[in-house]
């Protein structure tokens, strides 16, 4: 099998779009995400088909359970009440349990919500493979990074209808076919690059808007532009994430027919 460090880009590719539909298949990853439920649309505490109460605090989220619910915390059954705050890690690592679900918790703009994770989703079952257009050297460019002096947050609508703060951190420029384009991009903790976008594709022969995701960029600022690598974002996979649409100036004039387009089901 080819690794990350195989000379062939191509076979570099495809051990990475292999290692892809492995993890977005996987038992609690996002094909197996059931539902997003805001404590805030449930102030009695009761979240349809998820057992337990739940509620919000101030320093988090307390979920209290008898032994009928069947709710393990830490891998202890729950006869009680437990206090938790947002889970960062793995899916698989969460706190809470039911069987093989997963209930994660989460905290967006102030609000918290309980996420239900079960490998048994509908959407999972149906999952086949993520259709991708083969590796095409033409679409690794040449890119700079340039920094804003200061980071900023515009309001974006989301994927379940809401509008919220998406933080960004500078411009990606790269050029296609001789003329400079760019895209709003956040910095992550790690020093990496992300973007949302769209493009000529977007919606006809590819979903509605993607993910760019690169390493971070050299200190002249410089960085390789991959997009055989552009992903479909989680709401791809499943209608309960809540990811932002493209921020103005990341819709693209031309077509990117690379990366990850659509999911095909059975």
């Amino acid at each position: 099998m080819s690794t990350d460090t195989d000379p062939d880009p191509a076979r570099n590719w495809a051990n990475w779009h292999e290692r892809r539909v492995a993890s977005v298949s996987a038992p609690h990853g996002p094909l197996s995400l059931t539902g997003t439920h805001w404590l805030s649309e449930h102030p009695e505490g009761r979240i349809p088909a998820v057992p337990g109460v739940w509620r919000e605090r101030v320093d988090g989220v307390s979920v209290t359970a008898g032994a009928d619910d069947g709710i393990t915390v830490d891998g202890r059954p729950l006869t009680g009440e437990a206090v938790l705050t947002a889970d960062r890690g793995p899916i698989g690592e969460s706190r809470v349990a039911h069987g093989g679900r997963r209930l994660v918790v989460m905290r967006r703009e102030g609000l918290w919500a309980v996420r239900d994770f079960d490998p048994d989703s509908p959407a999972r079952r149906a999952f086949r493979t993520v259709e991708a257009t083969p590796y095409d050297g033409r679409w690794v460019l040449p890119g700079h990074f340039r920094p804003y002096p200061e980071s900023r947050t515009v309001r974006v609508g989301n994927a379940d209808g809401r509008e919220r703060g998406l933080g960004l951190a500078g411009e990606l420029a790269f050029p296609v076919d001789g003329t400079e384009h760019t895209l709003r991009a956040a910095v992550e903790p790690d020093g990496s690059l992300w973007a949302v976008f769209a493009d000529a594709t977007s919606g006809l022969t590819s979903y509605r808007f993607r993910f760019l995701r690169l390493s971070p960029p050299a200190g002249d600022g410089t960085v390789t532009v991959d997009l055989n690598r552009v992903l479909l974002p989680p709401c791809a996979f499943a209608e309960h994430f809540i990811c932002p649409f493209p921020p103005p100036g990341n819709t693209l004039p031309f077509e990117i027919p690379a990366g990850e387009r659509n999911i095909i089901v059975r």
